[in-house]
């Protein structure tokens, strides 16, 4: 490991070459722009706590990063790649100082044409969707974060939210087009990866390669209206969702299920939410909409609340931003002990299995559902569920017996690629990558333990501790 010294000889010598870029050198700044939202998860604010860059640098063009990363790559200074920091897994928080890439500057769309766009890393979702509006189509999937998420962060951080009920993951065959990325070596090169060899880079927290730009398929623009239905039974609100995602004709954009407790923590919208009543946040196409009506009075339902797509945003807050992880901030500004888990179910008995977990946890967990097509098209859902926190040991224990029961759990409270999305390690695919892009090992050091232990030499640091 290089001391603390040298490193910063080093990250001097970088800046020196480089007087003309935007080096960030407020301290409250630096120590902003190193963090993101992992303090979602208590063990992860507690491990991470004080990580912070050595510097930050917010290049304004594709030249100033190419110019940037070579410097770093030929002095040995670790990167860090950062996009808004709304992950929740401290993708953003470096481990051994270094340098932050805020990727910021780099915010235009290159190009937007039949049903596909592609776009700078650094651009904001909701900007890039604004664009390809204006061509007749939208985003296929969007993070409850899209206000300000960016392109990049999706790809290299997310899964997938609002649209993934019609377009799955965004790692589904045909989501991902490609991506041009930048190799991390004294004279950068720039990579275009097409297909499944750009999928080599997605979810993996930039440790494999620096993302510069994103396409990816479109959607034909709809007009998406937002509603909320209750249900005093549980089991009439889980058959109701199903029914909604299944049916083929209706047009929808998301579909989410908030079993009591969870609704008493959207306080903006207690009117509309009766006590002791489950929820269902549907957002549906305004055509769509009288069958929608057909459905919720056939399953027995009260519409609590509707709003027209034009009011949605200029007049009206979003339900999106109540769904997917923003379900879980809404509760932490409610109760800030609470934390929360990531689950995936068993298409075909996805219903049996939340009804088992939610009698067995009791209000230990409070059941959080959206729901989506799978890799291979088949209706399911996810799960964010709320955990009343008592202990670490604890929550592994959750998360062991919810394993037990056949229920995939994604843990949001380790700093490890392998171990939060990848269940303990990775394709040797993803690792050729890492030695194609980043044969020292600078990205993101500490954050792949299957690098820190790789023979081939690179990343040497020590990667934080596996799961229990």
């Amino acid at each position: 490991m290089i001391d603390v010294e040298s490193r910063l000889q080093a990250l001097g010598r970088v800046r020196a070459a480089l007087p003309g870029l935007q080096w960030v050198d407020d301290v409250a700044q630096v120590a902003r722009l190193s963090q993101d939202f992992y303090w979602y998860s208590p063990v992860l604010k507690q491990q991470l706590a004080g990580r912070v860059a050595d510097a930050v640098v917010r290049p304004r063009d594709v030249e100033e990063l190419r110019a940037l990363v070579g410097g770093c790559a030929r002095e040995g200074v670790s990167i860090t790649p950062r996009g808004a920091g709304t992950g929740n897994y401290g993708q953003a928080v470096p481990l051994h100082g270094g340098v932050v890439i805020d990727f910021g500057g780099l915010n235009r769309a290159t190009w937007i044409r039949r049903g596909a766009g592609r776009a700078q890393a650094g651009m904001r979702l909701a900007d890039f969707d604004r664009a390809a509006r204006e061509h007749g189509h939208e985003l296929r999937l969007l993070p409850s974060t899209y206000r300000i998420a960016s392109v990049g962060g999706l790809f290299a951080g997310g899964f997938g939210g609002i649209g993934s009920i019609n377009h799955g993951p965004l790692g589904a065959p045909g989501n991902l087009l490609g991506v041009r990325a930048m190799s991390v070596e004294p004279e950068p090169r720039l990579v275009e990866l097409r297909g499944a060899e750009a999928l080599q880079l997605h979810h993996m927290w930039g440790t494999n390669g620096l993302v510069v730009e994103v396409e990816l398929a479109l959607a034909p623009a709809q007009d998406w209206a937002e509603h909320i239905v209750t249900f005093a039974d549980r089991d009439a609100a889980l058959e109701f969702a199903q029914a909604l995602s299944a049916a083929p004709g209706m047009l929808k954009k998301n579909v989410c299920v908030l079993l009591d407790p969870v609704p008493r923590y959207l306080t903006r919208l207690q009117e509309h939410l009766p006590a002791g009543a489950h929820a269902v946040i549907a957002l549906v196409a305004e055509v769509s909409e009288p069958a929608l009506a057909e459905l919720v009075s056939a399953r027995g339902g009260n519409a609590s609340y509707r709003a027209a797509a034009a009011d949605v945003g200029p007049r009206l807050p979003t339900l999106q931003e109540c769904c997917w992880n923003h379900t879980t901030l809404h509760a932490l500004k409610v109760d800030p002990t609470l934390t929360y888990l990531q689950n995936s179910f068993t298409p075909g008995i996805h219903l049996q299995q939340v009804r088992e977990v939610h009698a067995l946890f009791g209000d230990e967990l409070m059941w959080h559902l959206e729901f989506i097509r799978g890799m291979d098209g088949a209706l399911t859902c996810t799960a964010l569920p709320l955990v009343r926190y008592s202990t670490e040991e604890r929550l592994n224990q959750i998360i062991a017996t919810l394993r037990q029961r056949g229920v995939r759990v994604n843990n949001p409270h380790v700093n490890t690629v392998e171990d939060g999305k990848f269940g303990g390690t990775l394709s040797p695919e993803a690792v050729a990558m890492k030695r194609r892009l980043d044969p020292q090992g600078l990205l993101n050091p500490g954050k792949l333990r299957t690098w820190a232990g790789d023979r081939q030499g690179g990343d040497k640091l020590e990667a934080s501790r596996p799961p229990q």
